[in-house]
């Protein structure tokens, strides 16, 4: 099996060494870049199966770079970064961000959240690209109007396609899978992303208004939506 392959993007060289010491000692590809301005190209040059991102950089900064990346992959992308407040997470997440990690941090737990991350995409890469999934298959979700097909990694929306990244899928087609049932959002980490995820409730949130934003329209009759029941969780409701 090939090596995964990690692109380091970050400015301090200090933690460029350290993290590509760690990663190469685990049998990792490693390809490095400390210019934001040159990280898209390298990002493509390079083909990485993850990318750890400084927030903070010369000629682009991390946000930027995020948003490059997420029009054409879902490659996994983990914030490394030394602002802290809550609303720059929530902005990497709303990007397509993964993960999130604050600097001062210890590369053994950048190390185990890029395992973490990466055995949840081996997972979704392992399932069979059959052409063939038809309804009635527990892989393959229908309503009226709308599908998500867990074999594929296709959402629909009255016959149209919707890109959606793997986690938005993931947690769409859980909710899915359980109308009308109510699931905290603990309950929705522990169940979508796993027990190995570092991330914070509000990782939950972020997804939800994506995905809402993608396939629901309030000037065309659905009978199904995802709604917030306050002070508890969501539901994917149906009527």
């Amino acid at each position: 099996m090939a090596a995964n392959k990690v692109l380091l993007v970050d400015d301090d060289p200090g933690i460029i060494e350290v993290l590509k010491l760690y990663f190469e000692k685990e049998g990792y590809q490693v390809s490095t870049c400390m210019q934001g301005d040159k990280a898209v190209a390298t990002f493509h040059a390079f083909v990485p199966d993850i990318v750890i991102l400084d927030l903070m950089l010369p000629g682009m900064d991390g946000n930027d770079i995020c948003r490059e990346i997420r029009k054409t992959s879902d490659t996994p992308i983990i914030m490394l970064t030394a602002r802290t407040d809550t609303l720059d997470k929530i902005v990497g997440l709303e990007l397509g961000a993964d993960d999130y990690i604050p600097k001062p941090f210890e590369p053994k737990e950048v190390l185990a959240r890029v395992k973490a991350v990466l055995r949840r995409t081996d997972k979704r890469d392992a399932a069979p690209a059959s052409s063939d999934a038809k309804e009635g298959s527990p892989d393959v979700i229908t309503y009226p109007g709308f599908s998500v097909d867990k074999i594929r990694y296709v959402v629909c929306v009255d016959g149209n396609e919707i890109y959606m990244p793997p986690k938005e899928l993931e947690l769409l087609f859980f909710l899915a899978s359980n109308p009308n049932r109510v699931f905290t959002r603990e309950q929705l980490l522990e169940n979508v992303w796993g027990y190995d995820f570092y991330g914070e409730s509000r990782t939950v949130d972020v997804h939800i208004k994506r995905i809402r934003e993608k396939i629901e329209n309030p000037d065309r009759e659905q009978n199904w939506s995802i709604k917030t029941v306050w002070s508890k969780g969501y539901k994917f409701e149906t009527r």
